[in-house]
């Protein structure tokens, strides 16, 4: 099936170009942590040889970006890092990377009397003296505050379109154009609507797509696969990735996800897709990765998918994220959710904490809570 991609222009990323018409990229992300270069560096060998295009690392720390300078000199892939709080670490990065993600609602958290244009600047500067890409990584769980003022609560979109069209017309205005924007939500439907109004304002502007926290297999691949059918037959979208919670030694199935749903797109095998439903019950989860700061997280996840088949045919959200930097604001919209620290799991009804619990007792407890929801529905 012969698709007509959208007229975006070409931005390149190390040894591959998106946009343009090129071939969709399919991106990944380690889950090692970064200061274990010999770990990391055979995750980025893994992933390379599943075919990802680009390779993600977090950096959270100076610590992380110097393991980043080591891990560099032992792989020839394209990697990317993601810039979280501290923005002014892309000075040791990027030397090291062929693109920088920036969060526009993560450059409030230092210096916050700077305006966030001289961030973004900043940004700019070191990344174009390195040739390193951009991508401005819009989400829906941390969005720009100016932002999501000017809207009522129940609307998250309008906020994530004006953070990205006021990041974007910056870099224009600056002559910066070597980036791609992601718009991400863990609900599929969202991702449809955000991306489809995004691209009609802004076709020549390369697009990253994903599905946030989608979760486990199949899941979180079903999800995935509807916003993508849907977006990339309309010619949306020059690089994607499949987030799933994954134990680290199958962190590679992701990059097989996405390639398989490309070739899928590709000759017209979209009719069998399982229709998101609504009106049952959702688990979503952050796709592990470096940031995860108890890999028990991952098996939490999937003893909460299994503790839960009771409940399948119940319209709640449950979300599980595995740090500080998706847990506290990624669960507020969730029915009842789970922010997981370093030794508790940090139990939420909607924006409110019920409590901190150890690992091996929130199950029952997350049940417990789960069973007073439906019968509060009921």
């Amino acid at each position: 099936m012969k698709i007509k991609r959208n007229p975006t222009r070409e931005v390149r990323i190390g040894s591959i170009a998106i946009g343009n018409n090129h071939a969709i990229a399919v991106q990944s992300m380690c889950a090692t942590k970064t200061q274990d270069i010999e770990a990391t560096v055979a995750q980025v060998k893994q992933l390379q040889a599943a075919n990802a295009g680009v390779v993600r690392i977090a950096v959270d720390s100076k610590k992380d970006a110097r393991a980043l300078a080591e891990i560099r000199q032992q792989t020839d892939a394209n990697l990317s890092v993601d810039l979280q709080e501290n923005y002014r670490l892309v000075e040791m990065v990027a030397p090291h990377v062929d693109k920088v993600r920036y969060n526009p609602g993560h450059l409030y958290h230092h210096e916050r009397d700077k305006p966030w244009q001289d961030k973004v600047k900043y940004i700019t500067d070191i990344a174009a003296e390195n040739n390193c890409a951009m991508r401005v990584g819009v989400n829906a769980g941390s969005v720009d505050p100016e932002a999501q003022d000017k809207y009522s609560k129940e609307d998250s979109i309008s906020p994530m379109l004006d953070s990205a069209q006021d990041h974007c017309e910056l870099l224009d205005k600056i002559g910066f154009d070597q980036y791609c924007v992601s718009l991400k939500d863990s609900d599929p439907n969202k991702v449809i609507d955000v991306y489809k109004r995004f691209a009609t304002q802004n076709p020549e502007i390369p697009l990253h797509l994903g599905v946030t926290e989608a979760g486990m297999p199949p899941e979180g691949i079903i999800k995935t696969r509807i916003a993508f059918e849907q977006l990339i037959g309309r010619g949306i979208g020059d690089t994607i990735r499949v987030s799933l919670t994954l134990p680290n030694p199958q962190k590679h199935e992701e990059v097989q996800a996405g390639f398989n749903i490309l070739d899928d797109i590709e000759h017209g095998r979209v009719r069998s897709v399982v229709v998101f439903d609504p009106n049952k019950l959702n688990i979503i989860s952050c796709p592990s990765c470096s940031r995860v700061e108890n890999e028990a997280f991952v098996e939490l996840a999937q003893e909460v998918k299994k503790m839960t088949e009771y409940a399948k045919n119940h319209a709640i959200t449950i979300a599980v994220m595995g740090c500080r930097v998706n847990g506290p604001g990624e669960t507020d919209d969730a029915d009842l959710g789970l922010w997981c620290g370093p030794n508790y799991v940090n139990l939420k009804k909607g924006e409110e904490k019920i409590g901190a619990y150890k690992y091996d007792e929130i199950i029952p407890i997350l049940q417990g809570e789960l069973d007073k929801l439906i019968q509060a529905k009921a």
